[in-house]
């Protein structure tokens, strides 16, 4: 077996947790070349936020891309001060000793472009006008993603990654990556994912997109402009998003018919509010406070309108034979938005393709958001995985 990387653990303030990554500061990427994208347009340079942990080993072979969900960002691990109280989003899975080991990866994770925190999107200031882009900014695909993260491994010098890792909108993201750059990457993990969304998934997308245009602030899109912000369409969009993320036995166990508030009882004219009301409006607030309302457009679209297939005469099969990595499939029992039916796609045209695929469904209650969650079989499963990821090494 090729030796591991010696890597010594982060510094650890005492009010962390000894097996986090620690304290940890994004860096900023600038890129001057122009970036051709999808849509026929270009971004003449443009900026990527990134976080990176644990150490590039002297063959720079142990490098791991973290791809984010619909409203992820580069901070998926650690903390950015002693007293920070917002753990990275994927913390349970990324830091020393867990599935993805920092002590063994270098683990690299970006506000991908279109984003809203740090990296050129929406929010960004378009030099052609001096002005925020708002509604202007061009549209996007997964391939552009990828296409602006291939520069970031250049820029890193990694020519191979030894995995690219995601979950919903970021398992796309790694399937993408597995097609567009086949000689780049040794191991693809798709977590909780599909090759398309279904009619149901963009229905809801569209839905959550309407809430925010019907907002009063939303100005057609040129809120900034107005010193203006679309917060209860944003807030309305994220509880109709997070209802979806969560399942039924979840909502049940958490809130079943509990009250916040008022009462049942004849004569008392408090207005009744079930916890889950509470919950919900306390998430969409939260949401709307931290999240751009065109960013939020944008990268709903972004994933309605990807089809790993369509430029493969609409077949999985023949997209998946340009691959040449191995490929971790995860599904979870519960999760109706991204179903274990949607997984078995993806393996069963891996299989057809003749790549080399390791499926797991794995029994939870917590719906689609189950990929962020502790889970012991998950745990178990995507650390066996990972080791093997780091024995090639």
């Amino acid at each position: 077996m090729p030796e591991l990387p010696d890597s010594s653990p982060p510094d650890i303030p005492d009010s962390l947790p000894l097996n986090s990554v620690g304290l940890v500061e994004p860096q900023v990427f600038e890129f001057e070349e122009p970036l051709e994208l999808s849509c026929g347009r270009s971004l003449n340079a443009y900026r990527l936020v990134v976080e990176t942990y644990g150490e590039l080993n002297d063959k720079k072979s142990n490098a791991i891309l973290i791809c984010h969900a619909l409203s992820g960002d580069h901070h998926a691990a650690g903390y950015h001060s002693a007293n920070d109280t917002k753990v990275g989003w994927w913390d349970e899975y990324i830091g020393p000793g867990k599935p993805i080991d920092t002590t063994l990866f270098y683990v690299v994770s970006l506000n991908n472009l279109g984003g809203c925190h740090g990296s050129t999107g929406p929010c960004s200031i378009n030099p052609d006008t001096d002005k925020p882009w708002g509604k202007d900014f061009p549209p996007l695909r997964i391939r552009d993603w990828v296409h602006s993260q291939a520069r970031l491994a250049d820029r890193l010098g990694i020519d191979q990654w030894a995995a690219v890792i995601g979950g919903s909108l970021g398992g796309m993201n790694a399937m993408r990556w597995s097609i567009e750059y086949p000689e780049r990457v040794r191991h693809c993990a798709v977590i909780a994912s599909a090759t398309k969304l279904t009619a149901q998934n963009i229905a809801f997308n569209e839905i959550a997109r309407r809430a925010i245009r019907s907002d009063a602030q939303f100005f057609d899109g040129d809120f900034l402009e107005q010193d203006a912000i679309p917060r209860d369409g944003l807030a309305l969009a994220r509880m109709i998003g997070h209802v979806t993320y969560l399942s039924d036995e979840l909502m049940g166990e958490r809130f079943g018919r509990e009250l916040r508030s008022g009462s049942f009882q004849q004569g008392l004219e408090a207005p009744v509010e079930f916890q889950v009301e509470s919950y919900l409006h306390h998430q969409g607030k939260r949401f709307a406070e931290s999240f751009d309302a065109n960013t939020y457009l944008l990268m709903t679209k972004i994933l309605d309108y990807f089809d790993l297939a369509r430029e493969y005469n609409n077949d999985p099969v023949e997209a998946f034979g340009h691959a040449q990595c191995k490929f971790l499939v995860v599904s979870f029992s519960s999760d109706w938005r991204f179903s274990p039916a949607r997984s078995r796609e993806i393996v069963d045209a891996l299989i057809a393709a003749n790549r080399d695929v390791v499926y797991t469904e794995v029994e939870s209650t917590m719906g689609h958001d189950a990929f962020l969650l502790p889970n012991e079989r998950y745990e178990s499963v995507f650390r066996t995985y990972m080791l093997k990821v780091a024995q090639e090494c």
